[in-house]
């Protein structure tokens, strides 16, 4: 499948449209939950590294080990514990500690972690497409 085929695929599983009908037939309590919810989950995603963590469980096909995901994203070891406690805090990790010389810690995504991950694709292919300018501050000048 080409790019524009993967993109234009993307685009038509949920549309904005779906996404309106959809908030609509909620109660004003099941929106509210929705909007706490949606607001807590991107300010996790928007902590330091989070989006990198996540996205590197996205793609990976079997559970990582701390030293696997801090070698792989070159994230300072403090700041990674943090993120992957947060994460299973969360419920969007599971941590299983191994009774083993050395110790092993694997983490792996759960089934609501699973069910981000199209997102993450979606993304992916949107960058294929885009980029962002950040030379430009989004004001138009006259």
């Amino acid at each position: 499948m080409d790019r524009a085929a993967m993109l234009e695929a993307f685009n038509s599983i949920v549309t904005v449209h779906d996404a309106r009908s959809l908030r609509e037939s909620l109660s004003s309590r099941e929106q509210e939950q929705v909007e706490t919810t949606v607001t807590e989950l991107f300010d996790l995603l928007g902590k330091a590294h989070a989006m990198e963590i996540l996205s590197l469980f996205a793609f990976a096909d079997k559970p990582l080990r701390f030293s696997e995901i801090e070698s792989a994203l070159e994230i300072v070891a403090n700041t990674l514990s943090v993120r992957l406690q947060e994460f299973v805090a969360a419920g969007l990790l599971s941590r299983t500690k191994y009774d083993e010389v050395p110790p092993r810690v694997e983490y792996r995504p759960t089934p609501k972690a699973e069910a981000l991950f199209p997102v993450f694709g979606y993304v992916h292919i949107w960058a294929i497409e885009h980029e962002l300018d950040a030379s430009k501050d989004g004001e138009n000048t006259h």
